[in-house]
């Protein structure tokens, strides 16, 4: 049976590149880069070398990257790190009701000991109003922490605008930007960024690391203890081989971004036009204006999306209701809680598409095609 992977917003496949040059770091070159010997320094260079093209790639400075073990600690670091180191500025932290649970459930954490979080609204295309963040800022909030691109619907959020308001305010901005740093060209100075999360295994790349960019002249709390490492904002010892392939992912995002971007808002094109060819009742989720290319996020009136997702998965095809942080769980999606209302039908029966490297249009055309021919099956039962 030929397989179809549609579910790249939760992970995407290692490039065979990426594994290429991790593979001498997982046997040869295997010193503690902490250690000054031979074996030390050759890890240590390729950490550095690493460092130095990921902080280019974002207009930041190499001091400024802090390796992390992925997107969720790169978010915890930011949030309680900035929290704690500046409680003496203020107790206040601003999110949206549609961020990744690793943004939602620190923020709730940071509200047991002590801090005030305010959880905007989004409108029904998923983004949330510059108005309604202005209002929220006070003389007391001290970070804002909204996404750049949301990971189930693909709503992407003004982050320069918002910006330019929080920092006028005296706040740091902080923005997980895991599912746009592969599409959108990202300098933190002209989006007015001053903390940033990304994370390895979606711009295919290994699972397992990340990192965190922390404006010079922001203060962090560190969460974890140990030795001095990432001066001595993150203990423990380096993951050597997987920074070298996040390293090596970055340098391929860079390439054919444009081509990139293009392919992939034709394959949500593609889609989109057979369900109308073939005249099923869907209704897309968010604004395709507004939305990241590879993100396609639809509603089936009537059809249930468990039974959606089992018959699809036993024909081959891999699709996703939301975020894998959330699979099998039986509480609705917030991202669509937050659009639509509780009662909504549409968080019943909304299924989530999102391509990546792998895919072409052979297939995104037959997975469309296959989806209506369910999608009616289920309808008439």
């Amino acid at each position: 049976m030929e397989r179809i992977y549609l579910d790249h917003a939760s992970t995407s496949p290692t490039h065979p590149d990426v594994v290429k040059e991790m593979s001498p770091y997982m046997s040869g070159i295997f010193g503690n880069p902490s250690s000054i010997h031979s074996f030390g320094r050759e890890s240590r260079q390729a950490i550095d070398d690493a460092r130095q093209t990921i902080s280019a790639n974002i207009g930041a400075k190499s001091t400024e990257i802090i390796f992390t073990s992925g997107g969720t600690e790169a978010d915890n670091l930011a949030l309680i790190g900035v929290a704690l180191a500046n409680k003496h500025r203020g107790n206040h932290i601003i999110t949206t009701k549609v961020e990744h649970h690793a943004i939602l459930h620190t923020c709730e954490y940071l509200e047991t000991q002590g801090f005030k979080v305010t959880y905007l609204p989004v409108k029904e295309n998923g983004i949330v109003s510059i108005e309604d963040v202005k209002a929220s800022l006070t003389d007391q909030t001290i970070l804002v922490s909204i996404m750049l691109a949301n990971n189930e619907v693909g709503a992407i959020q003004p982050i320069k605008e918002l910006s330019e308001i929080v920092r006028a305010n005296g706040a740091y901005v902080h923005s997980d930007i895991v599912q746009g740093y592969n599409l959108f060209p990202i300098n933190v100075d002209d989006l007015g960024i001053d903390l940033l999360s990304v994370s390895g295994h979606k711009i295919n790349g290994p699972k397992g690391v990340g990192y965190l960019y922390v404006r010079s002249g922001v203060k962090i709390t560190p969460s974890l203890h140990g030795g001095e490492q990432e001066r001595k904002r993150r203990a423990g010892t380096e993951n050597v081989a997987s920074i070298v392939g996040l390293k090596h992912a970055v340098q391929l995002s860079n390439k054919g971004r444009n081509e990139r971007f293009e392919l992939y808002s034709n394959y949500k094109k593609q889609m989109i036009d057979i369900f109308k060819q073939e005249e099923i009742d869907f209704s897309i989720n968010g604004d395709l204006e507004l939305t990241v290319p590879n993100i396609l996020n639809v509603s089936f009136a009537g059809v249930s999306v468990e039974a959606l997702l089992v018959n699809l998965d036993l024909i081959g095809i891999a699709a996703s209701s939301g975020s894998a942080c959330t699979a099998g769980s039986v509480d609705p999606s917030h991202v669509l809680v937050a659009m639509f209302g509780n009662g909504s039908e549409r968080i019943q029966s909304s299924i989530r598409f999102s391509f990546g490297y792998g895919n072409n249009e052979e297939e995104i055309r037959k997975a469309a095609y296959e989806i209506t021919k369910i999608v009616k099956r289920l309808t008439k039962h």
